[in-house]
C-alpha cells in the first residue's frame, strides 16, 4: 500500500483493482432531529465552512472538466451527517470539547442574525453549557469522532 494524502490509504486488492480508499480522519456534522429541512441544509454548509481555514490538509486539488474549465477545489473525504435530539447533541458537544477536536457550533439564535459579527456575539453570549445547539461540526481521528457521535444515527 501506499499513501496518497495524509490519512488515507490506497493500493490493490488480489484481483488487481483499486482497494476502497479509508481515511484516518473523519469529518463530521451532527444536526438536531427537530430541524427543517432548510435549517439543515444551512447548518451543515455553515458548519463545515471553516474546516479548511484551521484543517488545510482535508481540503483536495482542484478540479477540471475535460474542456479545461477550472473548479474549486472540495473536501478530499466524504462529509458524514448524523441527527440527534436536542439532549445528545449537547452530550456529543460536551465529548469533542474535552477531546479539544477540532469543532464548530451552530446555535438557534444564529436563525435570527444575518451576519458573521452578530452570529460570533450570540455564541460568545451564553457558556459552552448552555449553548441552545442546533448543529456541530467534528474533525479528527476517525476513533474520537466515533466516540463523540456515539449514539447519535445517520441522518436519513
Amino acid at each position: 500500500m501506499n499513501e496518497t494524502d495524509a490519512g488515507t490509504r490506497t493500493g490493490a486488492d488480489v484481483d488487481g483493482a483499486p482497494a476502497p480508499v479509508r481515511f484516518d480522519t473523519k469529518i463530521a456534522v451532527v444536526l438536531r432531529d427537530d430541524l427543517e429541512t432548510w435549517q439543515r441544509l444551512n447548518v451543515t454548509a455553515f458548519l463545515v465552512s471553516g474546516l479548511g481555514a484551521v484543517a488545510p490538509e482535508v481540503i483536495g486539488e482542484p478540479y477540471a472538466d475535460a474542456d479545461g474549465t477550472a473548479y474549486l477545489p472540495m473536501f478530499r473525504q466524504p462529509v458524514l451527517v448524523f441527527q440527534a435530539t436536542k439532549e445528545h447533541l449537547t452530550v456529543a458537544h460536551g465529548r469533542a470539547v474535552s477531546r479539544a477536536l477540532p469543532t464548530a457550533v451552530f446555535t438557534s439564535d444564529l436563525f435570527g442574525t444575518g451576519n458573521d459579527r452578530d452570529n460570533r456575539a450570540a455564541v460568545r453570549a451564553v457558556g459552552a453549557a448552555r449553548l441552545d445547539l442546533v448543529g456541530m461540526a467534528v474533525y479528527g481521528p476517525r476513533n474520537a469522532v466515533d466516540k463523540v457521535l456515539k449514539g447519535a444515527r445517520m441522518h436519513p
